[in-house]
């Protein structure tokens, strides 16, 4: 496998030249003290040193090691506990933590570029900042000031992890039907009870402390989803001074076998009587646990994008030294036995379709990372209440889609070695194993498209949408006549996701199953739709430029090659969706 390299350039380009990211920073009182250009490059630089440099190398031997347990302890693969202890050092645990209580401070515009380099060089070492990272932000939004000032500094230091604990053996997307119990304590705390299952990072020999998030119901809770609450639940019990006291009523049971993520601890977690606190209000710990969520899920999907760029970094490298037959056209390495495999169409298919699903899901992944930010820092109430409502309507397609096309990405890049490419000293085939993951945790890809179509869109009566729609509608109005070729087919295709729109809006009045049969390929209609306003401005922005930079150019053919050829797919995925339900329910049960 080639070793990584973080896309630096291609990271400044979104953020500066097809965003403007640092002037809205400056526009933003909050941020504007904090962070500017050259603070965001130093910034990006540093992790990018040490995601390549310390985090890559432990991708291949951590998934042929992987995790191992016993009698309750995990042990993590040689060289995770120095590296983990390098990047806690350097403050990346905390990149985006409140600096009131030891964090960097940055933007998600920042972080999300963080996560992208440190998922590209191991998604599994990744698995254990990101869940901290996950559970700092539940804490922080709803926690009381007393548990904040005693938990966040050590966790975003990385002196402590964190977990999210919702998933039980009956319970995964159902979660009203948890059974773990939260038996409150006349000094306030909580004796929690229970079993979760598929708990990342549960256990691990990285921190000195693990700080869960536990979703538990009351002994009076309401049935079903509204009678649930959160609790922090610390592996270690933390004394008044902060020093760590005696182990709390929890433990371990076994660590799960997987296809992917070896170097992750997937772990199953009794809670016998732990003593915990209640984060936020009784029976509101969904709320409470979706602020963790929105921001993971978007991590989810730069988990995709993460794997994907990591495959084409290393068959792009392959396609240029490989040699197997002829250019179609005639030799064109005269003196070589045989061409670069990179000369053959096919292999540039594969190879710009993975370019091109990259810089669209790097440049989409950016654009939704700077409405988080505006919802967060602005403070204008209508930029804000904009920003939110496109969060909640884009939250779904960033999780969904990026995991989708990651995974076509790191097929493309596997099918490019060939037969190599099945082979683990490679690199490749891990790649695609790590990828599979991310379809499914944090939400499954089936759950976000019906949460997109069913929630937000004919929930809100298509008004989460028109406000997307709307945006790009103007871009198109406004843009000039040299963007023609990028905004034409852009207007075509959000037409056609407008009619599509109205046409699901009017079926679901008549028939509930019509949004469960059309979700999956309207998402990915709304996706390309998205990645080609994506495109449309990365072309604006590198137009003129061509000519004195390789870079601009690149950027401009990959653009062409997105609506010439990925663009379509929009045509077949909406006909299946005009389908309709009926041809889902012509069999019974008994005849599949």
């Amino acid at each position: 496998m080639a070793d990584y390299k973080a896309p630096l350039r291609d990271m400044r380009f979104v953020l500066n030249e097809v965003f403007d990211a640092p002037a809205l920073w400056q526009s933003l009182p909050a941020l504007a003290e904090v962070v500017d250009a050259p603070t965001a490059e130093a910034i990006l630089e540093e992790a990018g040193k040490i995601t390549g440099n310390t985090i890559a190398p432990l991708n291949r031997s951590g998934d042929e090691e992987g995790c191992r347990w016993d009698n309750g302890a995990v042990t993590t693969p040689a060289g995770y506990p120095d590296a983990y202890r390098l990047y806690a050092e350097g403050g990346w645990v905390g990149v985006g933590g409140d600096p009131a209580y030891g964090g960097m401070g940055m933007p998600k515009a920042i972080s999300a570029q963080v996560e992208e380099m440190m998922n590209s060089a191991s998604l599994a070492f990744g698995l254990y900042p990101m869940l901290t990272s996950g559970a700092c932000l539940s804490i922080y939004a709803h926690a009381s000031e007393a548990l904040k000032q005693k938990y966040l500094p050590n966790m975003y230091s990385g002196i402590w992890a964190g977990s999210m604990c919702l998933t039980e053996p009956h319970a995964g997307t159902d979660l009203g039907i948890i059974r773990t119990k939260a038996e409150p304590q006349a000094d306030g705390s909580y004796k929690v009870s229970g079993t979760k299952i598929f708990i990342t990072g549960g256990e691990h020999d990285l921190t000195e402390n693990i700080i869960h998030l536990v979703l538990a119901k009351l002994p009076d809770a309401p049935a079903g989803s509204r009678g649930i609450s959160l609790f922090l639940v610390p592996k270690v019990m933390v004394n008044d001074d902060g020093s760590l006291g005696a182990r709390n009523s929890l433990s371990c049971g076994s660590i799960e076998h997987k296809m992917g993520i070896q170097a992750s601890a997937t772990c199953v977690m009794n809670f016998d009587g732990a003593v915990g606190w209640m984060v936020g209000e009784p029976n509101k710990g969904l709320a409470a646990m979706f602020t963790m969520m929105n921001y993971e899920r978007l991590g989810v999907g730069i988990q995709g994008l993460a794997t994907g760029e990591r495959s084409y970094q290393s068959a792009i490298e392959y396609a240029r030294e490989r040699v197997q037959s002829r250019a179609p056209t005639g030799p064109v390495a005269q003196d070589k036995v045989a061409d670069p495999i990179i000369v053959h169409p096919d292999v540039r298919r594969m190879l710009l379709t993975m370019k091109a699903l990259n810089e669209g899901g790097r440049a989409f992944s950016s654009y939704v990372a700077l409405q988080l930010d505006v919802a967060k820092f602005s403070e204008d109430a209508q930029a804000r209440q904009r920003a939110e409502a496109l969060v909640a309507l884009l939250t779904p397609v960033a999780k969904a889609f990026l995991t989708d096309m990651g995974l076509e990405t790191t097929v493309h890049g596997q099918q490019i070695f060939g037969g190599h490419g099945f082979i683990r000293e490679w690199g490749q085939e891990q790649l695609v194993r790590d990828c599979r993951i991310t379809q499914i945790y944090e939400g499954t890809n089936g759950i976000q498209a019906l949460d997109l179509l069913g929630r937000k869109v004919v929930g809100s009566g298509g008004e989460l949408y028109r406000a997307f729609a709307d945006e790009i509608r103007s871009y198109c109005t406004t843009a000039g006549a040299e963007l023609t070729e990028f905004v034409t087919p852009l207007k075509a295709a959000l037409d056609n996701l407008d009619e599509l729109t109205a046409c699901v809006l009017d079926s679901a009045k008549r028939d509930p199953n019509e949004i469960g049969a059309a979700s999956v390929e309207y998402l990915h209609v709304f996706g390309y739709t998205a990645y080609a306003y994506m495109w449309a401005k990365m072309a604006e922005a590198a137009l003129g430029k061509e000519g004195e930079d390789d870079f601009y150019a690149s950027k401009l053919g990959t653009a062409r090659f997105y609506f010439a050829r990925l663009l379509p797919r929009i045509q077949s995925l909406s006909a299946s969706v005009k389908a309709g339900s009926e041809s889902l329910y012509l069999l019974g049960a008994e005849q599949f």
